[in-house]
């Protein structure tokens, strides 16, 4: 694969910065160790100005070409997630419960390795602004690094982002115009009853049995409410209620998810919800309270920043490697909301090394370090073809 020689060179490096970060994981707002990792290799590579405590943990590096010239912005996100780590690799992680599931370190490490590239040669004309985002993984980190001014402080012309993908070939990139990934809700819902002896159901109201039929009518609000043309999704995935064999709980909890793109259909969603789950519990006397949070936008790229981006890509990877994606995912992501404020695009890039591959958020998820200079070298190759030196 073509990546660039000189990134090439220092693969073994970026495999060992890959690994102990995966053995040293931290959840979102917590990731003081990978921040301060990433602010002393910066300051290794001769980077012009580190700044660090944007939304607590977050790192901006900051790199000025041999020309005066525009400026672009370059995101990798740092958190782990609350997955207990059944790999057993030598570099696991030695933080029980807390794992790199999704590829968070190769991310953070790709653009490490941009940075370094970027630092040594200089071969570009403006400002490249490497940004390490915390807490990517349901806790919006890229709305509070927004939030606290992160294009103000900042300024650039564009904004790009990159996940790993290990549904696709290694080495291979996808490009979207548009959505391309979905806006997200976290659904909590209590339903209350009346406890009673489990011989004595006619003494109470089972909240079990509620809950049961909210799941199933949930169901419906896609099937029945979105025109069929539009894409949805409602998802329960953690009850919890009772401890007993023989007791009615008094309540019962649920927790789940919505995805969208149309705001329209994010309405429908959330309307439905709320209807359902209030609608069933009180015809069987019970109460529902419900907690409907809409905590991610839709991903939503520019179609010019886009086309760039695949130019980039393509130049590394060759024109075979670089194909359209013909559907967004479901899948949520925080760097929509650097989209929303500022031009750019976010694309994907392939990992699997075979069909049997753990997908992201599975316990035996690794990443892919053959794909390190690949990653690294898009994003080199797209400072330079943005911000030409002449």
């Amino acid at each position: 694969m073509p990546v660039i020689n000189r990134i090439a060179a220092f693969h073994d490096d970026l495999t060992a910065w890959r690994r102990d970060l995966h053995e040293h994981p931290e959840l979102g707002f917590q990731e003081h160790r990978t921040a301060a990792v990433v602010a002393e290799k910066l300051r290794e590579f001769g980077v012009d100005e580190i700044v660090t405590g944007i939304a607590q943990t977050g790192v901006v590096g900051v790199i000025r070409g041999r020309l005066p010239g525009g400026a672009i912005g370059m995101r990798a996100d740092m958190d782990a997630l609350p997955i207990l780590e059944d790999t057993g690799l030598d570099y696991a992680s030695k933080t029980p419960g807390v794992m790199h599931a999704c590829g968070h370190d190769g991310h953070t490490t790709m653009l490490l390795g941009a940075a370094r590239y970027l630092a040594e040669t200089r071969n570009f004309a403006g400002t490249v602004y490497v940004i390490f985002q915390p807490a990517e993984e349901g806790q919006a980190g890229g709305r509070v690094m927004v939030e606290e001014g992160l294009f103000e402080r900042f300024p650039m012309d564009m904004v790009f982002g990159m996940h790993n993908w290990p549904q696709l070939p290694e080495g291979q990139f996808v490009w979207r115009h548009g959505p391309i990934m979905a806006a997200c809700a976290s659904i909590d819902i209590t339903i209350t009853g009346r406890g009673a002896h489990a011989a004595m159901p006619h003494n109470g109201i089972d909240p079990i049995v509620v809950a049961a039929h909210i799941v199933t009518a949930l169901q419906s609000i896609v099937s029945r409410n979105v025109e069929p043309a539009d894409s949805g999704v409602v998802t329960i995935g953690h009850i919890s209620g009772g401890d007993a064999h023989n007791v009615i709980p008094q309540t019962v909890h649920m927790k789940g998810t919505a995805r969208w793109f149309s705001p329209k259909v994010g309405d429908q969603l959330e309307d439905g919800v709320r209807r359902i789950a209030t609608g069933i519990a009180g015809s069987f006397g019970a109460q529902a309270s419900i907690d409907y949070r809409r905590t991610y936008i839709a991903t939503v790229n520019d179609p010019a920043a886009t086309d760039l981006a695949a130019i980039a890509a393509r130049a590394v990877a060759g024109d075979a490697r670089v194909k359209h994606m013909e559907k967004p995912t479901m899948g949520g992501e925080d760097f929509s909301f650097m989209l929303a404020a500022k031009q750019g695009s976010y694309i994907m890039l392939g990992g699997a090394r075979g069909p049997d591959d753990a997908q992201v958020h599975h316990p035996k998820y690794d990443f892919n370090d053959a794909i390190l200079p690949v990653g690294a070298s898009y994003w080199a190759t797209l400072a330079e073809q943005l911000l030409p030196a002449g």
